[in-house]
């Protein structure tokens, strides 16, 4: 494994509005799990590792690298698979959706488009290069948006609850998929269940850090806060 990714002091603001504080973090271990409720500040905390926005205070290092600043490194440091493929997907066939990322890294387009058909292939999936992005189901776009991702051959993914569009055999046969990658996986979600068998637990709360540790200190804590907040009559404010 390389380095991680820290955050070191960091804030991030939007339109004045704070989304994270002071989150200092270490996260180094094989398989990761930031936990919290929605809007506590998950997705915001993996766009930050992504270098898909620059802190407003503070610093991210993916190994030892600005990744905001340095985007074309971050190509094979970290990929990041969203929540909705729709919010990632860009081109309208198989094979331009696959071969972007490499093309992006410097690739020939006929090294690139190699690559793209050998993927397909040990995928089980050649009859998906020339397919519009449009006859694929929401699961089938999820597997295009993983095996884009895993061309680049990045160090660390980011799943942005991958599984939370998906029905539950797709669930299943991607989990299976995900399990095998020896790549960092760092998997944010509402569920503890869904980062249980992660070794190392971030719990996301009002956008700073609750708790970082061992599932079996964290979990815990977090179902019992999480019990307490759902015994009390605390989502009547507005939002805004």
């Amino acid at each position: 494994m390389d380095a991680g990714i820290t955050f070191s002091g960091v804030d991030y603001s939007v339109q004045g509005k704070s989304v994270l504080q002071g989150v200092t973090l270490s996260m180094t271990a094989a398989r990761i799990g930031i936990l919290g409720r929605n809007g506590s500040g998950k997705t915001t905390l993996l766009r930050l590792a992504a270098g898909l926005l620059p802190p407003t205070a503070g610093s991210v290092q993916v190994a030892g690298v600005d990744p905001a600043k340095d985007r074309r490194a971050m190509l094979r440091a970290v990929g990041i698979l969203f929540q909705n493929p729709d919010h990632q997907i860009i081109f309208p066939t198989v094979e331009e959706e696959l071969a972007f990322g490499l093309r992006q890294m410097g690739l020939p387009a006929a090294v690139a488009r190699g690559r793209v058909l050998a993927m397909l292939e040990a995928e089980g999936r050649s009859h998906w290069a020339g397919a519009t992005v449009a006859a694929l189901s929401q699961g089938q776009k999820q597997w295009l948006c993983l095996m884009a991702i895993l061309l680049m051959k990045p160090a660390t993914l980011l799943l942005d609850e991958p599984f939370a569009a998906l029905d539950l055999p797709t669930q299943a046969r991607l989990s299976r998929r995900l399990a095998a990658l020896p790549q960092r996986l760092i998997t944010i979600s509402h569920s503890p269940e869904s980062v249980a068998s992660c070794d190392q637990i971030v719990w996301i709360e009002g956008g700073r850090v609750q708790m970082c540790g061992a599932p079996e200190t964290v979990l815990p804590a977090f179902r019992a806060e999480m019990a307490r907040l759902g015994e009390v009559d605390a989502d009547t404010d507005l939002a805004g």
